[in-house]
């Protein structure tokens, strides 16, 4: 009869071993996803930063007096470059911070662009073309891995919210992520006149 017994509580200690176990990796993977689609939203960034000097200077030696334009450009990718994002210390208030050091990337892009348009030779250049394509492309890249981030946060958030995780998350540290949020007033057109 003790032998039952112990065989009974060491498989109900077993079942919930393997629990604990199975729902920690889940939440690891899940976690590690999220952060993996943050680091590629922080790529998609990036790449635009850097795509922008080159624009900046194909533009540039059309439109030499639009040096203000050009000043923007470069105090916005400054800015932006400097915010790092950290998953394990991901605030609303640094995602905002974020955000808007992209917003301001966006703005000074939408300048850069009225400049191009006031120089009808500057359209046919080969380069201020190929650059233009590649930003718009960019830009979609931007989206999508910000939409590809929300949905990993958004599978996180759901996983370690549940019950029975959430007695795990709990006990391991799994705290709710943040969400890339539209930015305040992304609802109205912007004003790109200089």
């Amino acid at each position: 009869m003790k032998n039952k017994k112990l065989l009974i509580a060491l498989a109900v200690v077993a079942v919930f071993v393997i629990w604990l176990f199975s729902g920690y990796n889940g939440m690891v993977e899940k976690q590690e996803q999220a952060t993996t689609e943050l680091a590629n939203v922080e790529a998609s960034y990036q790449r635009r930063a850097d795509l922008l000097p080159n624009l900046a200077k194909v533009v540039k030696a059309y439109a030499k007096h639009e040096q203000e334009t050009f000043t923007a450009v470069t105090q916005a990718r400054a800015a932006a470059s400097s915010i790092k994002l950290d998953a394990s210390d991901l605030t609303p208030e640094k995602l905002k911070q974020y955000q808007e050091a992209q917003g301001q990337i966006s703005a000074a892009l939408g300048k850069l662009m009225v400049v191009s348009e006031r120089y009808p030779e500057l359209k046919a250049n080969e380069n201020f073309k190929d650059l233009q394509v590649q930003l718009e492309g960019t830009e979609n890249r931007i989206n999508e891995a910000r939409r590809k981030y929300n949905e990993a946060v958004q599978d996180y958030n759901q996983t370690v919210r549940r019950m029975p995780n959430a007695l795990i998350a709990g006990m391991f540290g799994f705290n709710k992520m943040n969400k890339f949020e539209a930015a305040v007033g992304a609802d109205k057109a912007p004003d790109l006149d200089i």
